[in-house]
């Protein structure tokens, strides 16, 4: 099986990276809802079999068995690469599915109708649309060597491979007529900023096209069985002014009905078109549907928004919610560092949400300038010993007179007592390490007879309720429209995201593998630790 690189901290452990599986990639109904099963096991990277995977922790690692000795391995590789990131069209099932002119064009104040000679008011043709053979590269750097900082090389010689993804946008043809479509919006999971931004833009991109039946689907996916809520319908006018509040206008919630039911519930609304915002586990739950309305034969497409405030999807350069949560971070991060600064020998202590991946404790250390300890999933450390956090607390007391420590809800699970509980959606129910930090700075410093004034900051439900800062909100609107773009040109099974500064679509499969991490031999980890100064706690 193929192996993440030594670049990467020994706490992951990826699954086999065979987009066929991806039947595997939930688990779980009823009321657990869609579950990952994410690996819980640690390894450091390692030669396996014929293949040498010095990648980073993102899902582009090669097929499980690649033959360096075979002269065309690069090729036959990058075609492995294509097929695989080749994405689910209507017409795989549906054969003699005919296009039609789009609907979609901006020279007009309404929808192109079919009255026009091709579906244009005038001789003119309009050049907004995406070709379907336009391609984005993953990848832009080309790495020299296996040891360059954040070094991702498929063979030991680091050879350049390209590796391409469809781009994103409105496309000169579409499989869908407007007055047929019955689109549906459902948000899963917990809150995020930008939640509302996204749904209002995919209604009023719905609308360019001339889409009339919009309806939101209420609390997630249980709201498709709920008998007790009611859908609700969605118009520009409805819409128009929910970007500016946070939370999510259709509320969410984690669990519910199965995969059978929910299409039974879209087959009997006459659903076919679906838009679903969520994170991995929801995004899990989007590509089993997509499934069972290809085995139902459903002329369905069902397109995902990657929302997670965390930051871990695979492949992209980031999801909404994540800049406005580290914005709002800096009020905890200061507010701490006015705590302990005006204390005697005080400690500001802050956690951030990051259940797996160190993203948001990363980004706003580094925007902060006031943190002298970040702690992450990812990088292993220890709390006592002469290397530890509390010895080097004490040396920060001694020479500062405070310090601020920011730590990530996920790190270092493994100093809590274990517990077996989960959430709805199938997640481990984490204890709180902000506490246990905080306990643990109290008694040793209780120990060495000297003093340390403590303030925990826990702002979790701040971060996610509030309503999405200005870079978000351009993000937010972009996927809302790449996602119902993506619906009209026909693809099924898709979600949408940032990738290199250009949109692009991917199959879901290939993005919900598992949690993207931050590399711990990543430039941007290295310049966290070159702005908080810290030692290594091991």
């Amino acid at each position: 099986m193929a192996t993440i690189s030594p670049a990467i901290a020994s706490n992951f452990t990826p699954p086999p990276s065979t987009a066929a599986k991806s039947s595997n990639f939930f688990s779980g109904v009823g009321n657990r809802g869609f579950r990952l099963n994410f690996p819980t096991k640690t390894t450091r990277g390692r030669k396996s079999g014929n293949l040498s995977v010095l990648g980073c922790a993102e899902s582009r690692n090669p097929p499980e068995e690649i033959d360096l000795s075979d002269p065309n391995w690069k090729i036959k590789y990058e075609r492995d690469f294509e097929q695989r990131f080749n994405l689910p069209h209507l017409t795989d099932v549906f054969k003699d599915l005919k296009p039609r002119p789009s609907t979609f064009c901006l020279k007009m104040r309404s929808p192109v109708s079919e009255d026009f000679a091709g579906g244009y008011p005038s001789d003119e043709k309009w050049n907004g649309y995406i070709n379907n053979n336009d391609r984005v590269l993953l990848k832009v750097i080309r790495y020299s060597s296996q040891d360059s900082a954040g070094a991702e090389c498929i063979d030991p010689d680091c050879t350049w491979v390209e590796q391409w993804v469809h781009r994103a946008g409105p496309r000169e043809e579409i499989y869908f007529r407007p007055e047929e479509v019955n689109a549906a919006i459902v948000t899963c999971g917990g809150l995020c900023p930008g939640l509302n931004d996204v749904i209002r833009q995919i209604v009023i991109t719905l609308d360019i096209y001339g889409v009339k039946n919009i309806v939101g689907i209420p609390f997630g996916y249980r709201g498709f069985t709920d008998k007790g809520i009611k859908e609700m319908p969605l118009s520009r006018k409805v819409v128009q002014n929910i970007h500016l509040s946070g939370g999510s206008l259709l509320g969410v919630s984690r669990g519910g009905p199965t995969v059978r039911e929910i299409v039974d519930s879209m087959e009997e609304r006459g659903t076919n078109m679906l838009f679903v915002l969520g994170g991995n586990g929801t995004h899990a739950g989007a590509v089993a549907i997509h499934n069972e309305c290809r085995k139902r034969r459903m002329k369905v497409s069902v397109v995902g928004v990657p929302k997670t405030i965390d930051n871990d999807i695979l492949l992209m350069d980031k999801t909404f919610g994540f800049d406005t949560a580290v914005e709002e971070a800096q009020r905890a991060i200061n507010s701490a560092y006015i705590e302990a600064h005006s204390a005697y020998r005080g400690v500001g202590l802050v956690k951030l949400m990051g259940r797996s991946s160190g993203f948001i404790a990363m980004h706003a250390s580094l925007a902060s300038g006031q943190v002298d300890i970040c702690l992450i999933p990812e990088v292993p450390f220890h709390i006592h010993g002469p290397h530890g956090i509390l010895r080097h607390l004490e040396y920060l007391l001694d020479t500062k007179g405070s310090a601020v420590i920011c730590v990530a809800e996920g790190a270092a699970l493994n100093l809590l007592e274990k517990s077996n509980a989960t959430d709805a959606s199938g997640n481990a129910v984490f204890g709180d390490i902000g506490v246990h930090i905080q306990q643990e700075i109290k008694k040793y410093f209780k120990e060495l007879g000297t003093s340390a004034d403590v303030k925990y900051i826990d702002p979790t439900y701040m971060l996610r309720a509030i309503r999405a800062n200005a870079s978000d909100g351009i993000l937010c609107t972009i996927l809302g429209q790449n996602a119902v773009h993506g619906a009209f040109a026909g693809f099924s099974g898709i979600t949408v995201g940032l990738c290199n500064t250009h949109y692009a679509y991917f199959p879901i499969p290939e993005v919900i593998k598992y949690p993207r991490l931050v590399d711990p031999n990543s430039r941007m980890w290295h310049r966290c630790l070159t702005s908080t100064g810290q030692p290594d706690f091991i």
